[in-house]
Formats: structure tokens, C-alpha cells, sequence
């Protein structure tokens, strides 16, 4: 299982979100935790940066993210085109 580490800014971000979406967010973040490509992420690479990755919360909102040494890093959450403008 693949460790998840969390920047100060995206836990500040998700006491933002509905609760549907905080719902939303833990089972993807399980998804996540055994298989970061997982079809239901929607992972794919972000234009312009090396090693920062979005994937799907829901249709909306997306969260950024880096691999790590020994796990991943969650860098951002939120709607989709703000969230993208500060992965």
C-alpha cells in the first residue's frame, strides 16, 4: 500500500469542501492508496510540470499530487480550472 502525505495547503483546502465531496475524497484516496492509476482517478499528467499529477474527486473538482520517495504527495484540491492554475 502506497503512503500519503499531505501538504499544510490541502488540509486547509478540503475544510472547504461539502461533505459529499470530503465522502468523495476518502474513498478515491483509498483507490489511490493501492493503485494511483486507478481507471475511476482519471489520473493523467499536468501540462507543464514535470511531476505533478491531477486526478478526479468528482466531476468537478480534482486534486494535484507528486510521487515521493516513499509514497505520494497531495499538493491541491479544489474545482477543476483553479485547482490546475496552482497545482
Amino acid at each position: 500500500m502506497i503512503k500519503v502525505y499531505y501538504t499544510e495547503y490541502f488540509n486547509e483546502k478540503v475544510k472547504e469542501l461539502s461533505p459529499e465531496v470530503k465522502k468523495a475524497l476518502k474513498h478515491k484516496l483509498s483507490l489511490m492508496m493501492h493503485n494511483p492509476r486507478h481507471p475511476s482517478l482519471r489520473t493523467k499528467k499536468i501540462q507543464g510540470h514535470e511531476d505533478i499529477f491531477e486526478a478526479s474527486i468528482t466531476m468537478d473538482i480534482r486534486m494535484t499530487w507528486q510521487y515521493m520517495d516513499d509514497g505520494i504527495l497531495l499538493r491541491n484540491i479544489g474545482e477543476h480550472d483553479k485547482t490546475l492554475k496552482k497545482p
